[in-house]
């Protein structure tokens, strides 16, 4: 038996809303740990790397561990039934069920809605993910990165970031010209933590990257008001978004080789 019950149905849209362009159906992993969710897009460019931990979910009880193959585009029209204030509750039988139910209540629980959605047999790929030591992390707004993503995209299709102590400056080239946007580490003591740039470098790093890609690792805004960005030579470049005290949600994306 798999029960798990989330106060706020908005953020598991939100974490569709932010990868059911790059992945059309994956596996959510259940165990007494938590929910996870490893997926390549079909390019094998990106791996979307999810973690939810059993202990941000108001209850959770999973007594065995279960893999729920699901459409990411079906569950996605599915959670916009829910209300933005809404509960969410998740329930599955055990690992021979076909279905699995999602049950929205309203605040004032004047409104219940469930929702059987068809289990897919999807096979189950799992990826080695290494705590590298990373050359340069980079911690910033993450309306910041979507800004930059979003007005750099009009002029190329590779950005090249360039990242040292003393800023990340994203470049771009095209046929109708060129830009780069710098950011500069915080020095002003009043601004917000979440509204900080803080960079780490031990060494200087220039990476170029697909901005569409990077465009889309942006529709996670929603779910963090800081992203942070994680780069060293020859590896992919990590994108990862906090959510709240409940886990995270990463993009991984290889460099694109000159």
């Amino acid at each position: 038996m798999f029960e798990a019950r989330l106060l706020q149905a908005n953020l598991l849209k939100k974490i569709l809303e932010a990868i059911k362009d790059l992945v059309e159906s994956a596996n959510f992993d259940c165990s007494p740990e938590g929910i996870s969710l490893q997926a390549m897009d079909t390019t094998h460019v990106t791996l979307i790397n999810l973690v939810l931990r059993s202990d941000g979910f108001e209850s959770y009880n999973c007594d065995r561990s279960l893999s729920l193959g699901l459409s990411l585009v079906s569950l996605s029209k599915i959670l916009k039934c829910a209300g933005n204030d809404d509960a969410l509750t998740i329930k599955a039988r055990d690992n021979e069920a076909d279905t699995v139910t999602f049950v929205f209540e309203s605040p004032k629980n004047d409104r219940v809605s469930d929702f059987e959605v068809k289990l897919l047999d999807i096979k189950n790929e799992q990826y080695t993910i290494r705590n590298s030591e990373y050359s340069s992390v980079i911690k910033m707004p993450s309306s910041e990165l979507q800004r930059i993503c979003r007005d750099l995209s009009v002029i190329g299709e590779i950005v090249t970031i360039s990242s040292n102590k003393d800023g990340v400056k994203f470049s771009v080239s095209g046929d109708s010209g060129s830009g780069n946007i710098t950011v500069r580490p915080t020095t002003d003591s009043d601004v917000s933590a979440e509204q900080a740039t803080v960079i780490e470098s031990k060494e200087p790093v220039v990476l170029n990257f697909a901005l569409k890609f990077l465009s889309n690792f942006t529709k996670a805004t929603p779910l963090s008001p800081t992203v942070v960005i994680k780069m060293s030579e020859g590896i992919p470049v990590v994108v990862e978004y906090k959510i709240e005290d409940l886990g995270y949600l990463g993009f991984f994306l290889a460099p694109k080789i000159e």
